[in-house]
């Protein structure tokens, strides 16, 4: 999907913001309005926010969950929690082959699946199965989608999977209807950078059942003691982070800028840069 990009620079020459730049990205959901500008809120640091351009498309890619069962877990009051996957269109491990994946931190394992389990921080998945212990008479969402090897989602419509379910008292897995209301998972940055790897830092989100426009839904990104609002959905780029601990906080809101309520609507993430 292409992206148009515009620039905001603040007096102190130090913070920039923009709508999506024009991006070979395939199957995101923002609308196809006119460009606008992300709004500044507060600006008292060096960060920068700034869309990136022109990553892999995966026109067609796909992700389904093929199984999920329940089985005794390690204690009486767990199960463990199997799940495994069909993949089209996309290979997993293959190392992405965009400009990207030289200046963002790259995985040496390749493309892969994030399996991001109540918005906790995901698990890279390089084969198309994962597992988890759960407690009994607990209720959980799953998102899953793939990724390319630098961590950015494939935004293909079908290259994602959510699931709403329980675990019951007896241990069973039960199914539960996904909700329509709008939501927003966190997927990065996350983690520790080092080196090199701090200058850029990947930014993206996962949305489910909306999209964002000037007029409509937007995500509001508070990144340490700087806060944007973005009315595109696609990856971003922050540059200008100080070592040391960042804190990412997403949120998303309405056109009145109120946050939107719901079970996953705003994440809170801390990630660490250092030398």
């Amino acid at each position: 999907m292409k992206f148009k990009s515009q620039i905001m620079t603040l007096a102190a020459g130090a913070f920039v913001v923009a709508s999506l730049s024009a991006c070979n990205q395939s199957g995101t959901k923002s609308t196809e309005e006119a460009d606008s500008m992300a709004s500044v809120e507060t600006a008292a640091s060096a960060i920068s926010v700034t869309p990136v351009a022109d990553s892999k498309a995966f026109p067609g890619a796909e992700l389904a969950v093929s199984s999920i069962t329940a089985t005794p877990g390690a204690s009486q009051d767990s199960v463990k929690l199997d799940v495994k996957y069909a993949v089209k269109n996309f290979t997993l491990t293959e190392h992405t082959a965009d400009h990207n994946a030289d200046h963002m931190a790259n995985s040496a394992e390749g493309q892969h699946i994030h399996f991001i389990l109540d918005n906790q921080p995901y698990s890279a998945l390089y084969k198309p199965e994962n597992s988890v212990s759960l407690k009994k008479g607990t209720e959980h969402y799953l998102l899953s989608f793939l990724s390319r090897s630098y961590h950015e989602s494939i935004k293909e419509p079908k290259a994602y999977v959510l699931k709403h379910f329980k675990i019951t008292d007896q241990g069973k897995y039960e199914e539960l209807p996904v909700p329509a209301d709008a939501a927003l998972f966190y997927s990065r940055p996350k983690g520790e950078y080092k080196g090199k790897d701090t200058e850029n830092l990947l930014l993206d989100f996962y949305l489910v059942n909306t999209e964002l426009s000037a007029s409509g839904n937007k995500v509001k990104a508070e990144i340490n003691d700087t806060t944007i609002t973005l009315d595109k959905w696609g990856p971003y780029e922050i540059t200008g982070a100080p070592k040391g601990d960042l804190k990412v906080k997403l949120t998303l809101v309405g056109p009145d800028g109120n946050e939107i309520k719901g079970d996953n609507t705003s994440i809170t993430r801390e990630v660490k840069l250092s030398e």
